[in-house]
């Protein structure tokens, strides 16, 4: 009988390269949140895939860049710490886009690492073929991969083999996290990531950095779940952007992320928002640890 195998796994790559949406098609469910924006994942999300021969621990990482803040150098540096603790290193590189000097730099920062190294050639649904074909000619090249698999989250093509070539490679060990447990966030950084998420749709570029969501308060009551929530802003400019005009965007942001939050609690939820200013807060030491940093 073959051996029960558990560990850790992560996805890294450049911002926006599909790492989010592919830990939340491995995991079934929605844990990280996803963006067409780079740098949306803040939060090391753990989503557990449990099998009957092995279970699947993955850790969500954002995508390795160059700092212009200090809030940019703390997430590098969490991001390598995490690299050094895993088993197995998925590294995403999508199809549709040639690979690049920060594909080179991520694959050559990896090399070193005790971890087994798989390369994941993303979004293959939005390739054809021959540029699949060539693709995975160009990865072969980039680096020493114990495998190449071409998978697509969205459309969830080889969803399945990328989970049986991870698990092959993880340690044998006994079960990590019972089997009820999809990942280990606290509830109120799901529901701060759901909200930062809606809050991303749709604004323009100078503000995805910006945002940070704190939920201050969930009462949970008879009928309702009540939940009290804070989005921080840089500037007095961006606090109107995210309101919108007479309100209504933030009214959007509000039963998009409460429908989620729903989802998450399975309850009914009243959910209040209200949007404030912390000056800079990206680069001020203090109002990281405050917003979680």
């Amino acid at each position: 009988m073959s051996e029960y195998r558990a560990g850790f796994a992560c996805f890294v790559g450049r911002p926006n390269a599909g790492k989010s949406t592919l830990t939340n098609a491995l995991v079934g469910q929605k844990i990280a949140i996803t963006s067409n924006r780079p740098q949306t994942t803040r939060h090391v999300v753990r989503g557990v895939v449990h099998r009957p021969d092995s279970q699947l621990v993955l850790v969500d990482t954002p995508g390795l860049h160059r700092p212009r803040t200090l809030l940019g150098e703390r997430l590098n540096d969490l991001v390598r710490e995490t690299w050094s603790e895993v088993d197995v290193i998925g590294l995403c590189l999508p199809a549709n886009e040639e690979i690049g000097r920060g594909d080179r730099f991520i694959a050559g920062e990896i090399g070193s690492l005790k971890a087994t190294v798989i390369a994941v050639v993303t979004k293959i649904d939005l390739v054809d073929r021959a540029r699949l074909a060539r693709q995975l000619a160009q990865v072969g090249e980039l680096g020493e991969f114990a495998e190449i698999v071409p998978v697509s989250a969205v459309s969830g093509e080889q969803v399945d083999v990328l989970t049986d070539v991870m698990a092959r490679y993880l340690p044998e060990s006994p079960q990590l996290y019972p089997d009820h447990m999809i990942t280990d966030e606290p509830e109120h950084v799901l529901m701060a990531e759901m909200i930062r998420e809606s809050a991303l749709e749709g604004v323009r570029e100078e503000l995805p950095h910006s945002i940070a969501v704190l939920v201050e308060e969930v009462i949970p009551e008879e009928r309702v779940t009540k939940v009290y929530a804070d989005i921080y802003v840089e500037r007095p400019s961006q606090k109107a952007i995210v309101i919108g005009a007479g309100g209504g965007r933030l009214k959007e942001v509000g039963s998009r992320a409460r429908a989620q939050i729903e989802e998450l609690l399975g309850a009914r939820v009243y959910l209040d928002l209200h949007v404030r200013v912390a000056k800079d807060w990206q680069r001020d030491p203090k109002q990281l640890r405050k917003l979680g940093f």
